[in-house]
C-alpha cells in the first residue's frame, strides 16, 4: 500500500526534557515516519510525516489529544505552507479580508522565492501579481524563483535595463513552460497597441504570467484583480506602506530612455 504524507503541528504547552522524544517513540510505534521537523512560529513544532495506514494518524490524533504538554493545532494532509513552514521554520501570512494575498517582508526573500517556485512547478494557466515599493526586490524575486523552478524567465515589460516593452516574441517564447514578466506601469505608461496586442496573446497561454504593479495594470485593461490567482506583497519593514503615486513618479523619471530590448 502506498504511503501518504500528513502535516503535525502542535504548540508546546509545557516545554520539558525529553518531550520530542516521547513524541517520536509514539510515532514509531504506529509505524509513521518522520519525513522532516522544524520549530514553526510562537512554540510550535511541525513535522511532515509519512503513513502507510489513516487508522495509524486518527490513533496519534487521540492519544496525542490526552497529553497536557502539548496541543495539537493542526494534523491534516499537507498543503504547500505547511510544507514551506517546515522547511524555513515559518508560516506565510495570509491576508485576512484576502485569502489569495500573501505578504512577506524583505528579510523573508528566501521564503518568497520557494513559494513562488513552488507555484512555478505547477501544469496549467496562473496569474500572480507583485505588490512593493522600488528596490524592494520584486523583480529579482521572480527571477530567483524561475531558476529554483528551472523556468525560463521572458520580460514582457520591465525596469531591469531601462524600459523593456516588447511587441512580440519570437518563435520558441510562447513555450508553456517560460515565466513571462510584465511590468504593469512601464506597460500602462510606455506601451502601444502591438504591445497589448502581445500581452493579449500571452495570456491565452497556458503558463505563468506575472504581474508587477497588478492595480495600475487592471486600470487600464479589461483584466480585474479578481483575474489573479495569488497576489504577494513585499515591503522592507511590516509597516511600509505601499503607495502607487510615490512608485509611478520614479518609474516615470528612472524611464527617459528605451533599452536594446525594445522592439
Amino acid at each position: 500500500m502506498e504511503k501518504t504524507e500528513w502535516y503535525l503541528e502542535y504548540e508546546i504547552q509545557t516545554n520539558r526534557p525529553g518531550l520530542l522524544g516521547d513524541i517520536s517513540s509514539l510515532l514509531g510505534m504506529l509505524s509513521i515516519n518522520i519525513i522532516s521537523i522544524n520549530g514553526v512560529e510562537n512554540s510550535r513544532r511541525g513535522m511532515l510525516l509519512l503513513s502507510e495506514f489513516d487508522e495509524s494518524i486518527m490513533r496519534l490524533k487521540t492519544i496525542l489529544g490526552t497529553m497536557d504538554t502539548i496541543n495539537v493545532t493542526k494534523l491534516r494532509k499537507p498543503k504547500l505552507r505547511d510544507k514551506l513552514a517546515v522547511r524555513h521554520g515559518k508560516y506565510i501570512h495570509s491576508d485576512v479580508d484576502d485569502r489569495k494575498t500573501f505578504r512577506f517582508v524583505r528579510d523573508e526573500l528566501g521564503l518568497l522565492v520557494d513559494f513562488m517556485a513552488e507555484l512555478y512547478k505547477q501544469e496549467g494557466h496562473k496569474l500572480i501579481g507583485i505588490r512593493g515599493m522600488p528596490r524592494v526586490g520584486k523583480t529579482e524575486s521572480v527571477v530567483a524563483a524561475s531558476v529554483c523552478a528551472n523556468k525560463k524567465w521572458l520580460f514582457v515589460s520591465s525596469t531591469m535595463l531601462k524600459q523593456t516593452v516588447r511587441n512580440n516574441l519570437i518563435e520558441g517564447e510562447y513555450n508553456t513552460d517560460n515565466i513571462f514578466i510584465i511590468d504593469g506601469i512601464v506597460s500602462t505608461r510606455r506601451a502601444n497597441e502591438k504591445h497589448w496586442q502581445l500581452i493579449r496573446e500571452i495570456m491565452q497561454v497556458p503558463a505563468v504570467k506575472v504581474v508587477e504593479h497588478p492595480d495600475i495594470f487592471v486600470r487600464t485593461t479589461e483584466y480585474n484583480l479578481s483575474d489573479f490567482d495569488y497576489i504577494i506583497e513585499i515591503r522592507s519593514h511590516e509597516d511600509e506602506e505601499i503607495t502607487y503615486e510615490t512608485i509611478e513618479k520614479q518609474q516615470f523619471n528612472e524611464g527617459n530612455g528605451f533599452s536594446m530590448f525594445d522592439f
